[in-house]
Formats: structure tokens, C-alpha cells, sequence
């Protein structure tokens, strides 16, 4: 059986990693026999044509996607161009806005046959060799379908126990190389889980509030692979890392023990970090932690069942400031009773902490206890435009405050980092930053470059020339130039840089040199 799984589109804006849950999916299907391809829209431009052109040269019999709220419309407009194009392969799709949305979707787009609902690589292993009977598929668990007319849910799958006993994720299928020009960090899990409660979260829902572990040697030994495939930083991606401080302990201890030298961050929870916890993560490599505050509010983090206080958030700042452990922040703003005084709480509590930071507005996901029980909350959800959801505007008011209100005071909050940014690029126009500060600027170029060759194939529309390996460099720059409106000098370099690390490589034959993004190597 031949499995194309796809990802939809996701702005590169938002710092994607290479996506993880997919190539657990991936490795899933491979355990149960199938011949797997990754059809990856996240860092390569997606059209109907190219899609139906990779779907004819791989010819699958199941076609899959997964997705987030934020590009949940793009995976299931392109499973519906899937199926019109190929209507004897079976669709099929997961994630966490199909899992709790499964009736609305599949009556929507009748084009997917079918869902998987929450954790779903047990479900998926059972399923796929039965995708074909479908008179078998009432009796495995975690699907939804229609049949007759008639919408048939198994109910969620059971959680996988042993997380050890799942195949490792076949990062093998990524275009990795694209991922490492990039330059986002790479993620994996050490555990699933999540213990508590947030009404704005889908973290308990999708797996579970009982947090499983991974052994902490096989987690090791899968750091050695990534960083065996040219990754530079890691990220833990658990909904809580440092739920255990025991356990946090011995796995830092493997990592210090096989001397592994690599940069990570991870999530964490402020009632859950101390100065040990985070010394020991320091040493073994962990240079920033994010916690989810939320709120300057303590009335907002009861609201919102965070079962923080502000005290331990400063607790918990003060003892990264004290190991060296740079510490981020995150703030919600259109939580459910939200006015003008709960946002100014939370800008206080910042200046407070003196902690880089970021403020993102609430998205009330399908499946979320704020958004199935709105009722009880001071709230009104004002779209289903599910492109919307990117919690970067907002999508909703109280009784307090209006979308427009929200939006206007999170800017005054971020004029004054604003201006201070718009006077560094000031100052290295005109030639007066410090080294370090040219960095800062020309990263944000390098971004511009990246996003734009990637998200419009160049490489792959500009690449093939008549030419020598003499000029290859330097003739695909100045093409690159031109597509992206960024100095060839600037090309230059960094397709130079890309070349030196193997991410970009071309033939020349007989006069004609053509590029690509490097394929994967075997040890990859």
C-alpha cells in the first residue's frame, strides 16, 4: 500500500519546525508495511497542478493530512483536489481541529472518507491495513465517518501507554535540507500529557491529563540522530517538561553523561521550575525556557484555571536570572472578562519582570473548554473563519472591550520594542551598529530571503541555466536577486553558505547546470 501524507500550508512567519506529528504518522504507516511519501507545502509552494503531478508519479491508495485550526481550510481543499484528482484513493485526515470538529468536516467536505480522532498512531496502525473494507472500520477506535448518509464516530482511541514501543518519527521524509536553511529549531517529545485544565487549551483533550514518559536513554539516542543530520538546536516540545523534576534530572544527566554538546529550549510551567532543575538544564545545554503566564491578573489566571500565582511567576524568573537561563513569556490578551484594566495588569507584571515576552490574542479552538462551554463565560466568538485563527488579531469581545480595543492596545504595548527595532535597522543603514547588532538586522533579511525562496519554489523555477561551475553560484544568485528584490551581494553569500552546507547542490552537464535543494543523505 502506497501512503501520500501532506501538510498544508502554514505561515513561515510563524517560525514552523519541521513537523513532527506527520512524520509520527509517517512512521506509523511505515510500521504496518506502507511505502510513505511526505507531500511538505510548508516550505515549498503548493498548487493543483503540482499536487496532481506528484500524485500521478507516486500513484498512493491512501491520501492523508493533518493540520491545525490555523490551516485546516488548506489541508482539506487540497484532500478535495486529491480526491477529484484521484477518486479510488481513501482520504483521510487528523489533527487536533478535525478531532473535535469531525461531524461539521466531514459534511462539509465529503471528499475525506474519514477522521482520526486525537492521539492517533494506534488507531492509524490498526486502520490502514482495514482502509479498504470499510465495513471493518466500526470496530477500530478513534475514527469518524459517514456511511449512508449516517455519521459514525468509534469514540477516541485509547492513549498509548508505552510511548517507548512507538516507532521514532521518520524525520527521513522531510525536505530537510529546506528545514535547516530555515533555521528554525528541530522538535521532539520527551513525554504526553498534560495535568491541567486551561480553558483555552487542547493539550489535556488531545493526550491525555496523565502524563507518559519516554525512556530517557532512547530520547538521547534520538538527539544523537538529529543532530547527526546537521540540526543545530532542539526543542522540547512536551506540554510540560519539567512536570517531573526527577525525571528532568536524569535526562540531562544522559545527555552530560555521553558528553553531547547542543543547544535546546523547552516549556515549562512556573510552579514547576526551581534553581537546581534549571542549573542542571543549563549545564546539559538548555538555554531558554518558555512559560505560559498568561496574565498580570490574579483573578484572570483563576478565571482561566491556570492554577498559577504571580508569585511563583517571579519565583520562577528570579531563578532563571540566577542560573543564566534566558526566560520568555508568553500573554494572553481576550481571555473571557478581559477589559482595560486585566491587559494594563499584564503589561505592568512585564515591566515587573524585566522578561522578554510576547502577547497573542485568544483563539478559542474547537474542542476547548472556553469555546464548548462560551455560556459560562464573558465572551463572544465573533468568526469561524478558521484563518483567522493565528492569535495574532482578535477574533473576539467582552463585555468589556471590543476586538478593535484589544488590537489597538497590544499595539501601544509593542510600540516601544517597535521603535527601538526601527531605529536599529536605522543605524545599520547608515553604518553605526555594533557587530552584534548587525546580526540581528541582517537575520531579518535572511529570513525575507528564505521565506520568499521557499514559499515560491525559485530555487526549482530558476535553477536550470546554461552555465558552467564556474559561474553557478553567482548566476543563481543574481536569478534569486531578481525574484526577491534583495541585494545579489546578500544572495550571494548565503546561497554560498547554503552550498558549503551541503543544503543547495547542482549538476553541470554538458553546459547546464541545474539546482535543487540537496535530497536527503542515507544517514538521514
Amino acid at each position: 500500500m502506497k501512503v501520500a501524507l501532506i501538510t498544508p500550508p502554514y505561515p513561515l512567519e510563524e517560525a514552523p519546525s519541521p513537523p513532527l506529528g506527520i512524520c509520527y504518522v509517517a512512521a506509523a504507516c511505515e510500521a504496518v508495511g506502507a511505502e510513505v511519501m511526505i507531500l511538505d507545502y510548508i516550505v515549498s509552494r503548493y498548487s493543483p497542478e503540482k499536487l496532481r503531478r506528484q500524485l500521478d508519479e507516486f500513484q498512493p491508495d491512501v491520501v492523508g493530512a493533518t493540520s491545525v485550526t490555523l490551516n485546516f481550510p488548506a489541508g482539506a481543499e487540497i484532500l478535495k483536489a486529491a480526491k477529484q484528482h484521484r477518486p479510488s484513493a481513501i482520504t483521510v485526515m487528523g489533527g487536533p481541529h478535525v478531532s473535535f470538529d469531525a461531524r461539521h468536516t466531514l459534511a462539509q467536505y465529503p471528499e475525506i472518507d474519514a477522521i482520526i480522532i486525537g492521539e492517533g498512531e494506534k488507531t492509524l496502525m490498526q486502520w490502514l491495513p482495514a482502509a479498504k473494507n470499510r465495513s471493518a472500520w466500526h470496530d477500530i477506535k478513534g475514527l469518524a465517518f459517514f456511511e449512508d448518509r449516517q455519521f459514525f464516530s468509534t469514540g477516541p482511541g485509547e492513549f498509548i501507554e508505552d510511548l517507548d514501543a512507538l516507532p521514532l518519527p521518520s524525520r527521513h521524509l522531510l525536505p530537510l535540507s529546506r528545514y535547516k536553511a530555515l533555521g528554525f529549531p528541530i522538535s521532539i517529545i520527551t513525554s504526553r500529557g498534560c495535568p491541567n485544565k486551561c480553558i483555552f487549551c487542547l493539550g489535556r483533550k488531545m493526550v491525555g491529563f496523565k502524563v507518559r514518559y519516554r525512556d530517557p536513554v532512547l530520547v538521547v539516542d534520538e538527539i544523537e540522530s538529529i543532530l547527526a543530520m546537521g540540526f543545530e538546536r532542539i526543542n522540547i516540545a512536551d506540554d510540560l517538561f519539567t512536570a517531573n523534576k526527577s525525571r528532568v534530572k536524569v535526562l540531562c544527566e544522559e545527555i552530560l553523561n555521553r558528553n553531547i554538546v547542543f543547544g535546546w529550549s523547552a516549556f515549562a510551567r512556573v510552579d514547576t521550575v526551581d534553581e537546581e532543575t534549571l542549573a542542571i538544564m543549563k549545564k546539559a545545554g538548555c538555554d531558554a525556557v518558555s512559560f505560559g503566564i498568561e496574565s498580570g491578573n490574579p483573578e484572570m489566571l483563576k478565571r482561566v484555571r491556570k492554577k498559577i500565582t504571580l508569585d511563583q511567576a517571579r519565583q520562577a524568573v528570579d531563578a532563571c536570572k540566577r542560573t543564566g537561563m534566558m526566560a520568555h513569556a508568553s500573554f494572553m490578551v481576550g481571555l473571557p472578562g478581559e477589559s482595560l484594566q486585566t491587559m494594563q495588569d499584564s503589561v505592568d507584571f512585564v515591566r515587573e519582570l524585566d522578561i522578554a515576552h510576547g502577547y497573542h490574542f485568544l483563539a478559542p479552538f474547537p474542542g476547548t473548554t472556553v469555546r464548548e462551554h462560551i455560556e459560562d463565560y464573558d465572551l463572544q466568538i465573533l468568526t469561524d473563519n478558521w484563518t483567522r485563527y493565528d492569535a495574532n488579531t482578535a477574533i473576539v469581545r467582552t463585555s468589556h472591550l471590543d476586538p478593535e480595543s484589544m488590537d489597538s492596545f497590544v499595539a501601544r504595548a509593542y510600540a516601544p520594542m517597535v521603535e527601538k527595532w526601527e531605529s536599529l535597522k536605522q543605524r545599520f543603514a547608515e553604518g553605526g551598529c555594533t557587530p552584534e547588532e548587525i546580526l540581528m538586522v541582517e537575520s531579518e533579511q535572511r529570513l525575507k530571503l528564505i521565506y520568499d525562496m521557499l514559499s515560491n519554489d525559485i530555487v526549482e523555477e530558476t535553477g536550470s541555466f546554461q552555465g558552467s561551475e564556474k559561474d553557478a553560484v553567482e548566476e543563481l544568485s543574481a536569478r534569486v536577486a531578481r525574484e526577491t528584490g534583495i541585494s545579489p551581494e546578500f544572495v550571494y553569500r548565503y546561497i554560498n553558505l547554503w552550498v558549503v552546507k551541503k543544503y543547495l547542490s547542482y549538476t553541470d552537464s554538458n553546459g547546464y547546470v541545474k539546482w535543487e535543494w540537496a535530497p536527503n543523505t542515507p544517514l538521514q
